[in-house]
C-alpha cells in the first residue's frame, strides 16, 4: 500500500506544475458557493476526534483544516479510508416552493410507479459527480452523493476519493448504504449514475448483485410534463422555472472534473467547495421533484402547495402522465380544467384530441379538432393534423364525402403552401403524396355518389 502511496505523491508532484491559472480562477469561483444557515455540518473540529478510528499504516492521519473547514472527516472501514461530508436538513428547510417535510405525504404517491407502498424513508437519492461523461469502465465517480429521510431530518452524505486506492473503501461503506433501502431516485440514473456504479462495483470485485433497487428517475416523468414547455428538462433548468430554486454562485457539473483533476495536481482541497454544494443542491432539488411528483399522483394540483400550471399543454401533459400511471380520474380533472382555458393552443388541442380518440370518445375528439381548425394559422407554419384527422371522421365515421374533401383540400393547401416546400424530406413528400391521393380517392367516390343518385 506505502508503495503505491509513494507512486501517486510522485504523479501529483509531476501534474502540480499544470495548474493553469485559469484553474486557479476556476477554484475561486467554487469558494463562493453560498452557505444554508438551518442546516447542522457533522465535523471533527478537533485532531483528537479527527483521529478516531483514522488509523493507516503510516499512523493517525490528520485531515488539513482545509478539509475540516468545508465538513469533510475522515472514514476509515476495514478495506481503507475515503473522505465523508454530512449535511442534515431539519424537516422544516424550504427548497424553493416546498419543505422537505411535505416528502412525508408526498411519498404517498409515487407508488404508482412501482404499485408497492412507498414511505419517504424508504427512497435513497442518489447522484454521482464523475471524471467524464460516458458509462465505460474509465470513467470514474470522484464523489458520490447520497441523501435519505430518517426521523424528521434529511441527511445528505458525500463521499470523495483523494486518489483511485480509496475507491474501493468507499464501495465498501456505500454497499452497506445502499442496500437498507428500497427506492432508488435519481435524474437520468437509469442510463448513467446507476450504470456507472456497478461497473465499479464489478471492477473492484464486489460483483453485479450488490443492490436491485426499484428505480425512480425523474427525468422521464420530467420529459413527459415539460418537453415543449420548458426550453430544457435539464435538472438546474426545471427546478429554476418549476420548482422556485435559484442557485447562487453554482459550480455547473460540467467544471467538476476539471476542478478535481486541479485538485489531484496541487493538493488543494478548497476549490472543490463548490462541487459539494453543486451536488449536495442536486440531491436536494431531487427532494423537491420527488415532492411534485408524489403530490401530483396524489392529485393535488392546484391544491395547497402545488400550484395549477399556467400552460394548458402543461395541464394536459401531465394529465396525459398520471393516466399513463393509472390515475385516470386525476388526470380528467386536469383534462377538464385545460378544456375550460380560454388560451387552449393547437398543441394541446391535438394532444388532448388524440387521447380521447384512442379512448374511443369520438364526441370530444372532433370537438377539438373542430377547435384546432378555427385557431388562427401562420402561414405555412401550421399542423394540418386537425384538418386531416377531421378528414378521416367524416370520410370513414360518418361517409360525408363533401365535408371530408374540404378538410382534406384545406390540408393539402397548407403542405403547398409551406415555405420549405423545395426542401422537404423524404417523409415529408410521402405525406404530400398521401394528402394528394386522398383528395383524389374523395373526388371519386363522390362522383360515383352522384353518379348513383342520377340513375
Amino acid at each position: 500500500m506505502s508503495s503505491l502511496r509513494e507512486r501517486m505523491n510522485r504523479l501529483r508532484s509531476s501534474a502540480a506544475g499544470s495548474a493553469s491559472s485559469t484553474g486557479e480562477a476556476i477554484g475561486s469561483a467554487g469558494q463562493q458557493a453560498s452557505k444554508v444557515p438551518d442546516l447542522e455540518v457533522s465535523l471533527d473540529t478537533t485532531l483528537e476526534g479527527n483521529k478516531e478510528g483514522a488509523d493507516i499504516e503510516a499512523g493517525a492521519e490528520q485531515l488539513p483544516e482545509s478539509w475540516l473547514a468545508m465538513g469533510v472527516k475522515l472514514q476509515t472501514n476495514e478495506v481503507g479510508t475515503f473522505l465523508l461530508r454530512e449535511v442534515k436538513y431539519p424537516a422544516a428547510h424550504q427548497h424553493g416552493i416546498h419543505r422537505l417535510s411535505e416528502l412525508e405525504e408526498a411519498s404517498k404517491g409515487l407508488s404508482a410507479f412501482h404499485g408497492e407502498k412507498i414511505g419517504a424513508e424508504h427512497l435513497l437519492i442518489l447522484d454521482l459527480e464523475t471524471t467524464g461523461l460516458g458509462v465505460g469502465t474509465g470513467n470514474v465517480p470522484f464523489m458520490v452523493g447520497i441523501a435519505y429521510w430518517q426521523g424528521q431530518q434529511f441527511i445528505v452524505e458525500q463521499a470523495l476519493i483523494r486518489h483511485p486506492a480509496e475507491e474501493r473503501a468507499m464501495l465498501a461503506y456505500l454497499k452497506e448504504k445502499l442496500t437498507a433501502y428500497r427506492y432508488l431516485v435519481t435524474y437520468n440514473g437509469r442510463t448513467f449514475d446507476w450504470p456507472v456504479m456497478l461497473n465499479r462495483f464489478i471492477l473492484n470485485g464486489f460483483g453485479s448483485k450488490v443492490w436491485a433497487p426499484l428505480h425512480l428517475d425523474f427525468l422521464h416523468p420530467a420529459r413527459s410534463v415539460w418537453r415543449n414547455t420548458l426550453a430544457s428538462c435539464r435538472l438546474s433548468h426545471v427546478e429554476e422555472e418549476r420548482l422556485g430554486i435559484e442557485r447562487v454562485d453554482d459550480v455547473p457539473g460540467s467544471l467538476a472534473p476539471q476542478l478535481y483533476f486541479q485538485y489531484l495536481a496541487d493538493q488543494n482541497p478548497e476549490p472543490l467547495e463548490g462541487v459539494y454544494r453543486h451536488n449536495e443542491i442536486d440531491m436536494l432539488s431531487l427532494a423537491s421533484l420527488a415532492i411534485r411528483f408524489g403530490h401530483l399522483l396524489n392529485g393535488e394540483a392546484g391544491c395547497g402547495p402545488l400550484p395549477m400550471p399556467e400552460e394548458p399543454e402543461e395541464i394536459v401533459r401531465t394529465g396525459l402522465w398520471l393516466e399513463k400511471m393509472g390515475q385516470a380520474e386525476k388526470a380528467e380533472r386536469l383534462f377538464a380544467v385545460a378544456e375550460q382555458l380560454p388560451g387552449m393552443t393547437l398543441n394541446a388541442l391535438l394532444l388532448l384530441a388524440a387521447r380521447d380518440k384512442k379512448a374511443g370518445n369520438w364526441r370530444r375528439a372532433v370537438l377539438l379538432w373542430q377547435k384546432a381548425v378555427m385557431l388562427p394559422h401562420k402561414f405555412g407554419a401550421s399542423d394540418d393534423s386537425a384538418f386531416i384527422e377531421l378528414a378521416m371522421y367524416y370520410e370513414h365515421k360518418l361517409k360525408d364525402y363533401d365535408s371530408a374533401l374540404l378538410y382534406a383540400d384545406e390540408a393539402l393547401q397548407m403542405a403547398l403552401s409551406h415555405p420549405l416546400r423545395g426542401r422537404q424530406t423524404a417523409k415529408q413528400r410521402a405525406e404530400l403524396a398521401e394528402l394528394r391521393k386522398r383528395s383524389l380517392r374523395l373526388q371519386g367516390k363522390i362522383g360515383r355518389k352522384l353518379g348513383n343518385h342520377g340513375t
